[in-house]
């Protein structure tokens, strides 16, 4: 590119957000990282968020407050609902209502206020719980309501939905983010990761992980507890 090119990036601070990140970067574009304080169980993954945003060395890093209490049905938002430590059929309690819907749509209003055309996910339907907000039909539909759904779009500057990660496995994002100088101790995936970011081991979100780690054959930064 000769000039760069803006883009949001949803920043977790979890695994698969981190190499996202790394890879708008690689790519060439000017990357505004925006994370979300939304009721979660832990705050370890804000921190990360942060560690991450700061080693990259990236445009901007914003936290968008956002209560999903409203939203119990979830192990993630109620802490009275235990976190799943075995896999289980069909969508887990940790799949939070909409949050991807709502996540690109603060995503979508930032990239309008930035003249960025660009917005990075790191989502992927490999390895993942089972979260319908995490497939590809659910990334092509955003795609079209976001070039309806703002003054940007209906001038005809659309906004492109990236999603690197998609169709890879966890070990093969692993292996990305490494070539990419991805400092995966710098992240917490855990879904009950204690205050100071040390993960439980046995949550399914530990256990992609773990697993990504050994089939990528690529050491294992994380602390457990």
């Amino acid at each position: 590119m000769e000039s760069k090119q803006k883009a949001v990036v949803l920043l977790s601070g979890g695994l698969d957000s981190a190499t996202a990140l790394a890879i708008a970067q690689q790519q060439g574009y000017q990357c505004y990282a925006l994370s979300f304080r939304y009721g979660q169980r832990h705050t370890s993954e804000l921190q990360a968020a942060e560690r991450v945003a700061n080693s990259m060395n990236i445009e901007q890093h914003r936290v968008f407050d956002l209560d999903l209490s409203l939203f119990d049905t979830s192990a993630l938002t109620n802490c009275d609902i235990a976190v799943p430590t075995e896999s289980v059929e069909g969508i887990p309690a940790t799949y939070v209502p909409a949050r991807n819907t709502i996540f690109l749509s603060v995503a979508l209003g930032w990239a309008e206020v930035l003249q960025a055309a660009n917005i990075f996910i790191g989502v992927n339907a490999v390895d993942y719980s089972g979260y319908p907000d995490c497939r590809p039909e659910f990334v092509q539909a955003f795609q079209t309501l976001a070039n309806v759904a703002t003054k940007a779009g209906v001038e005809g500057i659309p906004v492109q939905i990236h999603t690197p990660l998609i169709q890879l496995s966890k070990a093969e994002i692993i292996q990305q983010g490494t070539k990419l100088g991805v400092d995966y101790a710098l992240t917490v995936s855990c879904y009950q990761a204690d205050r100071d970011g040390a993960a439980c081991g046995q949550c399914d979100s530990c256990r992609l992980r773990k697993q990504g780690f050994i089939e990528a054959g690529v050491a294992d930064p994380t602390r457990y507890r």
